[in-house]
This record gives C-alpha cells, sequence and structure tokens, in this order.
C-alpha cells in the first residue's frame, strides 16, 4: 500500500488519511477522493493531500475485517457490514457465547495491522448483543496477511451456545428462624435469573434440614421432569459430608465438585443425580446481585459442561468487586437497513429550578411549551410520536388534547430523568430501527431538525447516534439506533445519556447547525423569558 503526500490531481482513487478543515472546505478522513474532491481541494488552497492507495494484491480494510468476521463467526454469531476497517460480530440469539481463546491468539499473532478482541468467554449474552470486533489498522493490506487470519480461524472459535435446560427444581431446607419470606424472596430472584434462559420452576418444595428428606425431594424433583435442580439449604454447606452432598451421594449421584474461588459464591457445590445436574447453591445466590453462581448456573443452563478444571480455572478475576448489570433479553430487530424513527417526549420532570409552576405548562405564542415540543415531533418523519408523563400527568395530558400522540407513564418520575427515559424506550414498537429522544422544555427544536437527525440516521455506515452540534457543543435532541436500547435501559437517576454518546463516540453523525435550538431548554424564570422575547 502506497502513503504518503500528493498534490490534489494525483490524490484520485486514494483514501484520505486525516480530515481537512480550511476556509469552509471539510474533506472527511477516509474519503476516497474522485474528481470533485480534487478540484474543491485546489479551489480551497490546498496543495497537498496526504493519501493511502492500494497496490496490486492488497486488499482494503472493510474487505480484510470482513473477511476475517465472517470466518471467525461460528453458530448463533451474525457479523455487520465493514465500515472504517471495522466488522462487529453479534449475538444471533440468548445464550452462552464459548471463545477459543488460542484461535484468537493465533490471528492476532499474524500482523499488528489485524485485531480480533471479543467478551469474555462464557459470558452470558442476549440477541443482539455485541460479542467481538474485528479491526484492521491500517487502510488496506496485502491479501497474504487476510489470508493468513482467515488460515488461523479454527472451527467453531466463536459461538453462541443457546439456552437448552428449561425445566428447573427448587429446593430449599429449612431450620427454626428461617422466617418464609426468605423463601419467597429466594424463589422470586431465582425465577428472575432463569428468565433470560427461557428457563423456569417447574418444581419447588420445601423440607426440614434433613438427609433423608432432601434424598426424598431430589427424586421428586427429577420426576416431575426438573433437568436441573437447586438446593438453597438454610445453613450454608461446610463439608463434603455436610447434608446437602451427602443426600446427593445417597440418592445414587455424585459431587463432582465443591468449593469455588469465587468471591461471592466460594459455597457452591456441583453434583449429578438421576440424569440431571444438582446445584448447592451458596447464600449469595438468594441476592439478585451478580455472584460466582451465576457464572457456573449459565452454563449449565446452556447445556455446556462444567469440570473440575472449569471452576478451579476461574480464580484470576474471581473477586467480584462491583456489580454489574444483567443485561436482559430483547426482541430482535430485522436489521436496520431502514429509518423507522419514533419519537420520544420526555414530559415528566418536577421542573423544580423554575421555582414554581410546571415549566411544561408555561405558553410560548399562546401555547404551552409540550404542546409547541410535541406538534413539531408530529410534524417530522417519526412515528409514532411517545409522550412519557409523570409529575401533573393529567394537566400534561390535557395540554396535548386532540394530538395524535401515545403516553408512557414513568411513576418514578421524582428519581430523575433516567427513569423517563427507560418508560419512552420501552414504549417505542418493536419493528422501530430508532427513536429521537426530545426533550418537553426545548420548544426552539423544529420538525426540520428532527428530520435532519433522521437523515443523518445511516446504520448501514455506522452512523448509529445523530446529534445536533455547533461550535464544538452538542445539543438534543439526541436519534439513538435500536442498537443502544438495552444500554439506555441501565440509566440510573437523574442523569442523561452523555456518557454512552463518548463510550460510543465513532457511532456518532453529527449534524450542523446555527442558532441556539438544540441547546435552549426552559429550566429558569429568566430561560422562559429569554424564549417569549425570541
Amino acid at each position: 500500500m502506497k502513503f504518503g503526500p500528493v498534490a490534489p490531481a494525483d490524490a484520485i482513487g486514494g483514501v484520505t488519511v486525516h480530515t481537512i478543515r480550511k476556509n469552509g472546505f471539510v474533506l472527511k478522513k477516509g474519503t476516497t477522493v474522485g474528481a470533485a474532491e480534487a478540484e474543491a481541494l485546489g479551489c480551497a488552497g490546498i496543495t497537498s493531500i496526504v493519501v493511502a492507495r492500494l497496490e496490486d494484491g492488497d486488499v482494503s480494510e472493510d474487505v480484510g475485517a470482513a473477511d476475517i468476521a465472517r470466518g471467525v463467526a461460528g453458530p448463533g454469531v451474525s457479523v455487520e457490514r465493514a465500515v472504517t476497517g471495522r466488522a462487529n460480530l453479534f449475538a444471533a440469539h440468548a445464550g452462552v457465547l464459548v471463545v477459543d481463546r488460542a484461535a484468537v491468539d493465533r490471528i492476532n499473532r499474524v500482523d499488528e495491522a489485524i485485531t480480533l478482541a471479543t467478551l469474555p468467554a462464557f459470558k452470558p449474552v442476549v440477541a443482539g448483543e455485541m460479542l467481538a470486533t474485528v479491526k484492521i489498522i491500517p487502510f488496506g493490506m496485502p491479501g497474504q496477511l487476510r489470508d493468513a487470519a482467515v488460515a488461523a480461524v479454527a472451527p467453531d472459535m466463536l459461538r453462541v451456545a443457546p439456552y437448552r435446560v428449561k425445566r428447573v427444581g427448587v429446593i430449599s431446607t429449612m431450620l427454626p428462624g428461617l422466617a418464609p419470606k426468605v423463601i419467597d424472596k429466594t424463589l422470586r430472584v431465582t425465577a428472575e435469573r432463569l428468565a433470560p434462559a427461557g428457563a423456569a420452576i417447574i418444581f419447588e418444595k420445601r423440607i426440614e434440614h434433613d438427609e433423608a428428606a432432601l434424598v426424598a425431594a431430589l427424586d421428586q424433583a427429577i420426576t416431575a421432569g426438573a433437568e436441573l435442580v437447586i438446593v438453597f439449604g438454610a445453613s450454608a454447606i461446610a463439608d463434603r459430608r455436610d447434608v446437602i452432598p451427602a443426600a446427593i451421594t445417597r440418592s445414587g449421584g455424585r459431587i463432582e465438585h465443591f468449593g469455588m474461588p469465587v468471591d461471592p459464591g466460594n459455597l457452591l457445590l456441583i453434583g449429578r443425580a438421576g440424569g440431571a445436574a444438582v446445584l448447592g447453591a451458596p447464600g449469595c445466590a438468594r441476592s439478585s446481585t451478580e455472584n460466582g453462581f451465576d457464572w457456573v448456573l449459565m452454563r449449565l443452563l446452556a447445556g455446556l459442561p462444567v469440570s473440575r478444571e472449569d471452576i478451579t480455572g476461574l480464580g484470576v478475576g474471581g473477586l467480584l468487586m462491583e456489580i454489574v448489570t444483567r443485561p436482559q433479553p430483547r426482541v430482535a430487530h430485522g436489521g436496520e437497513s431502514g429509518r423507522h424513527v419514533a419519537a420520544v417526549v420526555l414530559a415528566a420532570g418536577r421542573a423544580t429550578r423554575m421555582g414554581g409552576p410546571n415549566k411544561l405548562l408555561a405558553t410560548l405564542s399562546g401555547k404551552p411549551l409540550v404542546r409547541i415540543v410535541v406538534e413539531q415531533a408530529l410534524a417530522s418523519r417519526a412515528a409514532p410520536v411517545i409522550v412519557v408523563t409523570g409529575h401533573q400527568e393529567d394537566e400534561v395530558r390535557h395540554a396535548l388534547d386532540g394530538l395524535d400522540v401515545r403516553f408512557a407513564h414513568n411513576a418514578d418520575f421524582a428519581e430523575g430523568l433516567a427513569g423517563s427515559v427507560k418508560a419512552g424506550i420501552k414504549a417505542v414498537p418493536t419493528e422501530a430501527d430508532g427513536a429521537v429522544i426530545c426533550l418537553g422544555d426545548m420548544p426552539l427544536v423544529d420538525a426540520a431538525l428532527i428530520d435532519r437527525l433522521i437523515d443523518a440516521f445511516d446504520p448501514n455506515r455506522g452512523a448509529l447516534i445523530a446529534m445536533p452540534a455547533s461550535d464544538g457543543r452538542r445539543g438534543n435532541p439526541v436519534l439513538w439506533s435500536c442498537r443502544f436500547f438495552p444500554e439506555l435501559l441501565t440509566l440510573e437517576g437523574d442523569v442523561g445519556a452523555r456518557h454512552l454518546v463518548a463510550r460510543h463516540g465513532d457511532a456518532v453523525a453529527e449534524v450542523p447547525i446555527d442558532g441556539d435550538s438544540a441547546f435552549l431548554d426552559i429550566d429558569t424564570p429568566e430561560a422562559l423569558e429569554f424564549a417569549r422575547r425570541g
């Protein structure tokens, strides 16, 4: 591949290495220079430009990334179209990610131009979750390097093992002092843990903390059709001769391993009885927060073997210092080639900074602010328009009388902005490719701006987030691809999603604007007065 500075006339057919800005002229990095671009460069007074140009036998960054990604993808993995030298791989269905680390290492050692990164092996994933990314560093590379990377691929080196175990039995042993409500909560938490895998509790029994009683209960659970039995002991397992392991052995089963180098989760026991896997749950399994029990449970639900070697290999990273939000399954979308975009108008807040009445009901040119915002959303190409209500719900609804909108109520509006975002995203139709999130206190945002965001939204070219920008500032509203809905649903408190924009900077398409329409929100009486004067 040739690389270096050339005159604009000689740059035709090359790819720009840097973004060029001069006198209002902009030519973005990665643009293939044609005659029109060369002429524009000359008119802008630019005499030299650095380009990359493929030579015979080279492949472009996109072709190289796509070919390697297709080779890496195994069962349950889909490959997105390569953009800017990057091909991302996604889960086609829910399950547990299985990764051949040796094969990943072989590919990464082919050449520094080729990189492959994956999620951790055995991570539970949901449909549509990103699993891995292939990134080609230069704009192109010799075809033989691509071929060497493809040759380093191993069969099924990256696959999603689907959840297979669907029928689960739960046995709880009881001792004096263990409140029934603790068992009730344990069952709720367990059902929630099983739900992402499509599994359910089909047998539940509470017995004395006694070996003989547990032997009988295990037989009943397996006879009822349980493929996996979880035993929650009233007292933690202290030894292989304790009640739970002793009962498994007495029933004709076997103990495969007791103890795990994961904290919380040390006192987990795994065994088999009557053809079913049996888990002696550690105390932390009664909590919904992630712990070592989850790591083993999800593998078993996917039908993956969990050996002593697997368990003892969990020590590095086994000290869980923080709680990671467990992703929930989502309905798969039919692709992001279109621009079916919904609008979500956030109108649930209490407007505490206004120091008085609800700002959304304040009038501008004779109309409530929230009605102005919603009318502009309705006048755009976004559909449907969903209004999230909360504080003074009836009054907000009344202000929108006669408008063709859908409502979603945020009962937790006092907790902050995040709850309203989540309520709105949950109400977006499953067939939508994205949603533009509008703030109910920004009356200067018009339908034209929303339509420009929709025009800039182009998933096939990697433009998954569209937002207005001016002089280095980014404003509202923001259009989000459905790809990010699961992340938006993890927001908490009185914060928006700016940190997600920062995390996914490569996916942002900025729409240049003039004026303050994307920046003026009516948060104070002074801001309202300013808008009225404008």
